[in-house]
């Protein structure tokens, strides 16, 4: 759980705004099967599975629920509804949405309560409480062309990347894809990011090239930002796809060469770290072998938050990643959590709209704070324990 790092996020790709422990090492001579949490999640189920960790609660027994606003959820729960209400169980509470006067916190309280059961989330183990991470859209600088201070590319996905769905043949391994490319009549792995730079295999799938190659791996681990180019355009850079390459924390690689001590290790302790050492900035980044490709959007509503998994746009402090293998994407989540670095309740009803390749286990969340700066020092610091209840209807 150490610094930023997908989901991806959808997500994220986003991946979460803290970088979770690394995944078991795996052998880049066979390409690796990928969970689907850093592409969009189909919302094509005709009712929602209730999981096993879903354990029936009541409102009472939330923390801060009538405390919280409400209605600052309501445009996010809305936008879900768009795409729940194609599914029998949802569409009966999605319709009476529609009655509901969204900026009213009473009413919207009532409808919740008149027409939602909260479910605790719960891990395998029997414990209730999980890491809580965050994540930002952040802001970069970039130029169409290389040149002067900008010298590190974001790419669009290959030609050769191919993308494996296993569904049709082996139905058990819905959800999970292998990529790698095609040598011959073989399958094989993908480069890894030191690979991939070192034979500048990617020449010529440039968006744009940015000023910061640190900027742009943290970029990288949030999934999706904005470029601002030199005369003022504002472009969105939006997760494409990823080399199936395992991803590997820089936080936890610092910490096991005793750079840093897992207290320092987040994004801005990184940071510092790259600016103390700059000659070993390539190192770093080639610890972790994943790489990820975006695509272009153009900003019609600088208001409007990146897409998530669900193919809908982010709400700041009211949209998380979840795992959807235990919470239904679209659902409302009510979160009991602190604020970063802190023991200040952070008790809100959220809606769970992203996953991340980090977002993994019950009770885990990834928090989306927003566009920018500040969203980013609060994405950065977030690392806490926390609580779920997902809301079903009844």
């Amino acid at each position: 759980m150490l610094t930023l790092a997908a989901c991806s996020t959808v997500s994220r790709g986003p991946a979460p705004a803290v970088e979770p422990g690394s995944r078991p090492e795996q052998p880049t001579t066979a390409p690796t099967v990928e969970k689907p949490s850093d592409a969009p999640v189909p919302i094509d189920r005709p009712r929602t599975v209730i999981s096993s960790a879903l354990q029936p609660s009541t409102f009472a027994r939330l923390p801060g629920w009538s405390a919280d606003a409400q209605s600052e959820a309501w445009g996010a729960f809305l936008s879900s509804c768009t795409v729940l209400t194609r599914r029998p169980d949802w569409r009966k509470s999605c319709d009476a949405a529609k009655r509901v006067n969204g900026k009213d916190d009473v009413a919207v309280r009532a409808f919740f309560e008149t027409n939602f059961t909260p479910y605790q989330v719960n891990n395998a183990d029997g414990s209730q409480t999980g890491m809580v991470t965050g994540y930002y859209e952040p802001l970069l600088r970039g130029a169409r062309k290389q040149g002067g201070v900008y010298q590190t590319p974001l790419h669009r996905a290959p030609d050769d990347l191919l993308t494996i769905d296993f569904t049709s043949i082996y139905p058990d391994l819905k959800g999970q894809n292998l990529r790698g490319k095609l040598v011959g009549k073989k399958v094989v792995a993908y480069p890894s990011r030191a690979e991939l730079m070192r034979t500048k295999a990617l020449a010529g799938r440039e968006i744009v090239w940015v000023d910061d190659a640190i900027e742009a791996f943290f970029l990288q681990v949030q999934g999706s930002g904005r470029i601002e180019l030199p005369h003022g355009e504002v472009i969105r850079v939006a997760y494409a796809d990823q080399n199936g390459q395992p991803y590997k924390s820089i936080g936890k690689y610092l910490i096991d060469k005793g750079e840093l001590t897992m207290d320092q290790a987040s994004m801005q302790g990184i940071k510092a770290w790259v600016a103390a050492n700059p000659a070993r900035q390539e190192e770093l980044l080639n610890a972790n072998p994943r790489y990820i490709f975006f695509s272009e959007e153009r900003i019609t509503d600088p208001s409007v938050g990146p897409k998530g998994a669900m193919g809908l746009p982010l709400t700041p402090q009211r949209s998380i990643a979840v795992d959807p293998a235990f919470i239904p994407l679209g659902a409302p989540v009510f979160l009991s959590t602190t604020q970063p670095n802190s023991k200040t309740p952070l008790q809100r009803l959220m809606v769970a709209q992203d996953t991340g390749s980090a977002i993994k286990n019950p009770v885990r969340a990834d928090f989306f704070w927003g566009f920018g700066a500040q969203a980013g020092e609060m994405a950065g610091r977030m690392k806490q324990r926390g609580s779920m209840w997902v809301l079903l209807p009844k």
